[in-house]
């Protein structure tokens, strides 16, 4: 039996700090709604503290989603851990995430303290937290650059105290796959009491390496990552939900883990975001952008007209998209033209082929998107007479020079 890999969203908190995508309380909840439909375990739907609006929103939420943990996220103080209970306490299963920096870097030159004052915080912090709340998540600040024994000791700390789950976040994008799976594997072999609670880690992509840390932790004991829908968050992201899933899921040999996420909701709740937010993915986006079941060189469109496992690893439809696409361009050659026109109810024999191919070839190298309508003029009328004078302004002005 593979090991259940918790996931816990954090699209709507960390993900929304990022520049251009906050969400107002109806947008907030319409995403959470989708976030339990796509089968995450924890939604941290805030930080009550930050605003009312964002009280409100994680308010609603905890109102409205019963399958998911509702989190909400709070500085080691008493002030935060209050308004976050307040919001979060109506949830059918509410947490509450506390966090203090761990890193020297961080006490000295942020939080002005030393590491034992530091680690009567944390203590105090959960074990107020805990007379308030059954499930406490803790969070080490800038873990990836702490001292090792040190984050030994405040997870063993908080862990007395109360805390189901410890995070290690890297914090500043700062960690390497294999330097990250060492710290996660140090803490599952050095906190005495690491068995009373679960191990999450979260990653960001200052580095490009969100993902392949958040895995690398995966495989040496972890059992949360912390993700965000697209790989939204502070600076460069948060590691991708859809492709630490999609990892797991299409590497399945190679991964004793599995998770609950329903993957044929990814595109959807993908589109989701965009559509709120205003912002699209990048086109060569891992799993949800719109290039990544698209082809356009020759050589690949007809090897996955043959069968798409020539250069598809996965089914569109395994994440919700309905197809691939075959784009043609420049790069294509006769077999997807000929696909695409047969799509269209043209059927031609070789020869009349070369003459229409002929056309596409000299239409693509000006012209970047070849439409439907270009693919229609130049089957009706490029099959006779390739240098007739075509009614589509778009064909006239590339073909008949």
């Amino acid at each position: 039996m593979k090991k259940q890999i918790q996931i816990f969203d954090t699209t709507l908190r960390d993900g929304e700090q990022a520049p251009g995508f906050s969400m107002n309380k109806a947008e907030k909840l319409q995403l959470a709604l989708q976030l339990e439909k796509l089968g995450v375990d924890v939604i941290e739907a805030g930080f009550p503290i930050c605003s009312n609006d964002d009280f409100e929103a994680v308010k609603q939420i905890a109102r409205h989603v019963t399958n998911s943990s509702i989190a909400g996220l709070c500085r080691a103080s008493q002030k935060d851990i209050d308004r976050t209970w307040e919001a979060v306490k109506e949830a059918r299963k509410p947490r509450i995430h506390t966090f203090i920096a761990t890193s020297d870097i961080h006490m000295e030159h942020k939080l002005g303290k030393t590491r034992a004052e530091v680690l009567e915080h944390a203590k105090a912090a959960v074990s107020y937290a805990k007379d308030r709340c059954a499930d406490v998540e803790f969070s080490a600040e800038d873990a990836s650059r702490s001292d090792p024994d040190f984050l030994c000791e405040v997870f063993e700390t908080v862990i007395e105290a109360g805390a189901t789950v410890v995070n290690v976040p890297d914090t500043v994008g700062y960690g390497l796959p294999w330097e990250f799976g060492e710290l996660i594997k140090f803490l599952k072999e050095n906190v005495s009491n690491i068995e009373k609670a679960g191990l999450s880690v979260h990653c960001h992509d200052d580095l490009g390496m969100a993902v392949a840390n958040s895995l690398a932790a995966v495989m040496n004991g972890a059992d949360q990552v912390e993700c965000t829908i697209n790989g939204i968050g502070e600076r460069a992201g948060n590691a991708s939900l859809e492709e630490v899933v999609m990892a797991m899921k299409t590497r399945f040999k190679a991964f004793s883990h599995e998770t609950g996420v329903i993957s044929e909701e990814l595109f959807p709740t993908s589109r989701m975001l965009s559509e709120i937010t205003g912002i699209d993915v990048q086109p060569n986006k891992a799993i949800v952008g719109d290039n990544a079941f698209a082809h356009e060189a020759g050589i690949h469109q007809d090897g996955v007209l043959k069968n798409p496992l020539n250069y598809e690893i996965m089914e569109p439809q395994k994440v919700g998209v309905p197809e691939n696409r075959i784009v043609l361009g420049k790069h294509s050659g006769r077999n997807a033209l000929n696909n695409h026109l047969k799509r269209l109810g043209f059927q031609f024999t070789q020869k009349e082929l070369d003459v229409v191919y002929k056309g596409f070839s000299r239409l693509t190298d000006t012209k970047k998107t070849i439409t439907d309508n270009d693919l229609i003029y130049l089957s009706t009328n490029g099959v006779t007479e390739i240098g007739a004078r075509f009614a589509h302004e778009s064909i006239q002005n590339y073909l008949n020079k």
